[in-house]
């Protein structure tokens, strides 16, 4: 079974991979739920689900760069079962929009 810390790692080079932008830093992570079929849910663990925070367009100062949250799910070997973009936002901006 995979690790927190191994599945943030994974998540990481998944996210900056598929979009070509450097990561920022890991701002959430959780254990993504099993997956339901007809017969109950497959495994125990169903993997991890990570948000990543990346520059999408770096800016002069850096206080004016903007930052995206995609969020990547990785199964129990760290492979990737999923990514999207959660939201855009300046950086240093507080709270969602």
């Amino acid at each position: 079974m995979l690790s927190a810390c191994d599945a943030a790692e994974r998540a990481v080079h998944h996210v900056t991979t598929m979009t070509g932008r450097a990561a920022e830093c890991v701002i959430g992570i959780e254990r993504a739920g099993g997956h339901h079929s007809g017969e109950g849910e497959r495994g125990s663990g169903g993997g991890w689900r990570v948000t990543v925070e990346v520059v999408e367009t770096h800016r002069i100062p850096d206080s004016a760069d903007i930052l995206a949250a995609y969020q990547a799910e990785v199964d129990d070997d760290g492979d990737l079962v999923s990514y999207r973009r959660l939201r855009r936002y300046p950086r240093g901006r507080t709270g969602t929009d």
